[in-house]
C-alpha cells in the first residue's frame, strides 16, 4: 500500500514509521552499491504529523505525594492495587502493564522484559525491578502466579484487566480525568525526574 493511501487513511504514525522502514532499505541497499539512492529522502517533513495527545499527569512533588498516598491506601480488587502501585514505581505504558504475563518476568534477577509485540518502539526492552516492585510482584503471584496473566480480568482469566480499569480506580481516589490518568504516569515520571535533576 503506497504511504500516501495510509496517509489518507489517517494513519499517519504508520506512515511515518513505514517511510522510515523503506528508507532503512534503500540506505543498506546504497551501503551494498544495489542502488543509487533514497527515494525516502524527499518525503521526510512531507507526512502529516499524528495528533499528540497529552494526557492529565501529576507534575509537582505535594501532588505525587498525594497520589502516592491514595494508591498506597486505596482498596479495590487486588489486581487493581498492586497494578496502581506498579504503575507508580515503574511507570510503564498501561498496555504493557495491563497485558504483562508472568513468563516475563524474572523476580531474582529483578528484571521485567518486556515483549516486542507489546513495546512501543516494537523492541523487546528489560526493566528493572526495585525490591518494593518484587515484594508487590511476590504478593501478587500468590494471587494469579498460576495463571499466565498477572492482572486477569474479573470475567476471564485470559483476558487482561480493561484499559479503564486504572483511570476508574484514580477517579475513585479521588483524581479527575483533567488530574491524573494511567497514560500520565510516564509524564509524571519524566518531570519530576528531570527536576530532581536524576
Amino acid at each position: 500500500m503506497p504511504l500516501c493511501r495510509v496517509e489518507a487513511l489517517g494513519n499517519y504514525e504508520t506512515a511515518r514509521r513505514l517511510r522510515a522502514v523503506i528508507s532503512q532499505v534503500f540506505r543498506y541497499g546504497i551501503a551494498t552499491a544495489r542502488v543509487s539512492n533514497d527515494p525516502t529522502f524527499g518525503l521526510k517533513g512531507a507526512i502529516s504529523a499524528p495528533k499528540v495527545t497529552h494526557r492529565a499527569a501529576v507534575t509537582d512533588w505535594g501532588a505525587f505525594a498525594k497520589l502516592i498516598r491514595s494508591i498506597w491506601a486505596y482498596t479495590g480488587t487486588n489486581e487493581t492495587r498492586a497494578a496502581m502501585k506498579l504503575m507508580a514505581l515503574l511507570y510503564p505504558r498501561p498496555g504493557e502493564l495491563r497485558q504483562a504475563e508472568w513468563a516475563e518476568f524474572d523476580l531474582d534477577k529483578a528484571t521485567w522484559t518486556i515483549p516486542e509485540e507489546r513495546a512501543k518502539m516494537r523492541r523487546s526492552h528489560k526493566k528493572p525491578l526495585a525490591p518494593m516492585a518484587i515484594d508487590i510482584l511476590r504478593e501478587q503471584n500468590r494471587h494469579t502466579g498460576n495463571m499466565r496473566l498477572l492482572f486477569p480480568s474479573s470475567t476471564s482469566i485470559e483476558r487482561p484487566i480493561s484499559e479503564n480499569t486504572m483511570n476508574l480506580a484514580l477517579r475513585r481516589m479521588g483524581f479527575g480525568k483533567h488530574e491524573a490518568t494511567s497514560h500520565g504516569f510516564r509524564a509524571t515520571a519524566s518531570t519530576l525526574r528531570n527536576e530532581s535533576g536524576l
